[in-house]
Parts: structure tokens; sequence; C-alpha cells
């Protein structure tokens, strides 16, 4: 079923200006944080929320730009470095102990740069359908309109525009395809457009221009000191190369391919993704 709404966030300042929202749940043991992609938001992670909040402490967090946190109405406000800091910052000013954390896409971009820039901070990576090299995933001219559509018409109108052409994509996987058909499609769609209506408008191209002119990270992956499971799902094809790339650079990496998946693989195998999740928080924390 899609997720419901979670009353119970908390805001921190990360930044001159910003405030990341998230929630925070369940007691004891390392905490678990978890990190949306592009276009996302917590409640990305709130079907499995109680189930991993009941093992110890959890935390989902809204990205700048994102969800319930500050959107920042500019272009030169987004990029991964800036976001990434925020993410640092956000484990410091919670005072959190060394955390188990977890990175979806452009999220687990983020991750990966702020295990290498704070890795006093981590203790162990969940790296899921991401890459430590660019992603280019839309021609420019596509890009340019669907900007200008973001930031002048909105997202809401843009959010319509991609459930319109969404039986026509030939990008959409059939993995998104069978969630929709489960969970019914208005719920689907209801959301899918909350996620992407949460986002700010100025934040849409300025992201994927960051994440296709993003610095590699390949020959930093060595630097990487702690556990990883690199997770994918096995029809998120544009991902399987760079997961290989992430879980063969990594030196403690293992890997977790999530079967009947693709880029969303916590809604399109739920059990399979969970079942990934508590065996790599089994293995790093003994």
């Amino acid at each position: 079923m899609p997720p419901e709404p979670r009353p119970d966030g908390h805001r921190v300042p990360v930044a001159d200006g910003v405030e990341l929202a998230y929630v925070d749940a369940g007691e004891g043991g390392r905490p678990l944080v978890l990190v949306h992609g592009f276009t996302g938001f917590r409640q990305d992670f709130a079907t499995h929320f109680d189930a991993l909040s009941a093992r110890g402490r959890t935390l989902a967090v809204d990205l700048r730009g994102h969800g319930e946190s500050t959107h920042l109405g500019s272009a030169d406000a987004y990029g991964l470095d800036a976001m990434a800091d925020d993410l640092v910052r956000f484990l410091e000013r919670l005072e959190l102990p060394p955390v188990d954390l977890l990175g979806h896409s452009m999220g687990g971009m983020l991750v990966l740069r702020a295990a290498l820039r704070a890795p006093e901070r981590i203790a162990s990576l969940m790296l899921m359908d991401t890459s430590a090299e660019p992603i280019d995933p839309i021609g420019e001219e596509e890009l340019r309109l669907a900007g200008q559509i973001a930031r002048e018409a909105g997202m809401k109108v843009l959010a319509g525009i991609l459930r319109d052409r969404s039986d026509s994509d030939p990008s959409r996987s059939e993995a998104d395809r069978r969630v929709e058909q489960d969970w019914g499609t208005e719920r689907f769609w209801a959301w899918r457009n909350a996620r992407v209506e949460a986002t700010d408008g100025h934040a849409f191209e300025a992201l994927i221009r960051a994440m296709a002119g993003a610095e590699s990270l390949v020959d930093a992956l060595p630097r990487i000191a702690v556990p990883a499971t690199v997770m994918v799902g096995e029809e998120d094809h544009d991902f399987l190369a760079p997961s290989e790339t992430l879980a063969a650079g990594i030196p403690d990496a293992e890997r977790a391919w999530i079967p009947q998946a693709a880029h969303q693989p916590q809604h399109e195998n739920p059990r399979a993704w969970r079942a990934a999740v508590e065996a790599h928080l089994a293995r790093v924390r003994g």
C-alpha cells in the first residue's frame, strides 16, 4: 500500500537559511538514517519505518528543496556538495553517534560524499540504486523544457505532465507499473505526485545537471573503511553496472540485488528490500 503521511516531524538548521525536516522514532542501538533520492521525500520509506524503528532509533530526512525542508527558490542553492554538507551537519547538529546510513539514488551520491568528508560520523553504508559516477538520465532539450515548466508553471503542472506520458514512457520499468496495479492507479499517482510536487521547482533542472556533471568518486571508493551493502533492483538496468562498480571498489562491500524490483525496490519488492536492510544491520551490528 502507498505510504501514509507521518505527523511527527522535526526540523533542524544545517546551513544559513536551510532547515531539514525529519522524523525520528525508536530507541536504543546505533541510529539508522534513511536518505531519499531526487524528487523524493522521507515518506519514500514510510511503509518500512515502524518495522525499522522497532529495531532501534531510525531517522528519515527530507533533503533541501524536497518535502518539508527549506525550499530556497534559486537554482544556485542546489548542488551535490552543498547537500552533502547538509547531511554532515544534520548528523552533527543532532549529536548522533556514528550511524548506519542508507542513501537512495541521488541520496546515495550524497551519502558517498558525506562518508568521504566525515568518516567519523559513519558506521556503515547502504548504497541503494545509486552511482559513484555521473548520472545523465534525460536529454538536453527535454531537460531544458522540463526545467522551464518546473520553475514557471510549478511542480504540480510538471507532475501532471509526467503522469500523462507515463503509459507510453519507454523508460518506465515494469516493476513500477506493477506497483501502480497493486496499489491502484489513483492511490499510486497520489503518492507519486505528492513527492514531485513537494520539490522546489528551481531544484529540478539544477540537480539533474549536478548529477550529470558530478565528479567521479570511483578512485576514492577504496578510502571507504566501513562495511557497506550495495543494493539495486535487478530490473533497474541503468544502475546495475554502477552498482557493480561500487561493490568492487569499496573494500568491505557486499551485494544485494533485489529480484522483481527496479528503482524503488522498497515498494516494488518490499519484503526482499527489508530483508536486505535487516541482513546488513545484523552483519554490521553483530
